[in-house]
């Protein structure tokens, strides 16, 4: 297969990760978790007691590395060159991700360590604004979406398997505040490119996604 770029976009608890994470797997190519990138930096401030607004976190910027790896095949986010990957999951980087993606320097700076991973490699590299920002020129874009309740409860289960228990209404509610603030947000806002291809899995399995989407690929 020629080098190849695709986006996948699409709301919190859609699956995105999972389904990118396979397809990437099952087509050997690289997986790019563009929300962990935004969940690390969310974190680089919530340890360090810096508010997450602009002007208390400019100062900061400079100070907050992110690096992907692959460590067995499995792809790893270190955050000033500690590996987070599992920290970042938990509420308070979920939430903290959304607010600091608002902030326009903090996504310049991750913008362009992404674009850099997909001049060099094929990826499969998801995240809300892929299609319409990151990458433009994808050779493949998909919007994975489902219903808010779908994906509340997708996401439930996820926590629940993790040992990070909390109320079903509260992650709920994380996911809806999340939907608004990623939508609303001023700076590259999350919405279906033009000539993205829309997937609703609300009535899908896991397999049946990753089978359309990799199938889909495969014929680029």
């Amino acid at each position: 297969m020629r080098q190849v770029n695709i986006a996948l976009d699409g709301p919190s608890g859609a699956g995105k990760s999972s389904v990118a994470k396979e397809c990437a797997k099952q087509l050997g190519l690289i997986y790019i978790d563009t929300g962990a990138m935004y969940r690390a930096a969310a974190l680089y401030a919530i340890e360090n007691g810096i508010p997450i607004e602009r002007d208390a976190l400019l100062p900061h910027l400079d100070g907050i590395h992110i690096d992907i790896r692959h460590v067995e095949g499995s792809q790893h986010i270190f955050l000033n060159g500690r590996d987070v990957s599992e920290r970042i999951r938990e509420a308070d980087a979920s939430i903290g991700s959304s607010n600091i993606a608002v902030i326009p320097e903090v996504r310049a700076k991750l913008v362009e360590l992404q674009r850099e991973l997909a001049r060099n490699n094929s990826v499969v590299m998801d995240g809300r604004d892929i299609g319409t920002n990151v990458l433009p020129d994808a050779d493949l874009k998909i919007f994975l979406t489902a219903s808010l309740d779908v994906r509340a409860k997708r996401r439930y289960r996820e926590l629940q398997e993790k040992g990070m228990g909390r109320a079903y209404e509260a992650v709920k509610q994380d996911m809806a505040y999340r939907d608004e603030n990623d939508s609303k947000r001023e700076c590259a806002p999350l919405c279906m490119a033009e000539d993205a291809v829309l997937i609703d899995s609300s009535d899908m399995t896991f397999e049946e996604v990753v089978r359309k989407i990799a199938g889909m690929i495969s014929k680029l």
